[in-house]
């Protein structure tokens, strides 16, 4: 089990890492279809799903910004397990 001073650094590390990391856009790339030449960036908008048109231009660094997004998102996971160990061991 990690010691108290090692969660904190750990703590530190993770809250620069996701400062580091905050250049996203949440969505999923898609192509438009079969008939149709493209890419969409969709995501949930109230509810319902909103497709932006991609310029192919602008492709990969939309793909790296969402790619980024899903490694913000374990980044908060491991931060939140971290701050938890944290919060038990104040309480003993």
């Amino acid at each position: 089990m990690a010691s108290t001073r090692n969660l904190k650094q750990k703590q530190e590390r993770l809250k620069r890492e996701i400062a580091g990391n905050l250049d996203i856009l949440i969505g999923s790339v898609s192509t438009k279809g079969p008939a149709r030449t493209g890419f969409n960036l969709t995501t949930k908008v109230n509810q319902k799903s909103v497709s932006r048109h991609i310029r192919k231009s602008l492709l990969d660094r939309v793909r790296s910004m969402t790619e980024r997004h899903k490694k913000l998102k374990a980044l908060l996971q491991e931060l939140s397990d971290t701050n938890w160990e944290l919060v038990k061991r104040e309480s003993e």
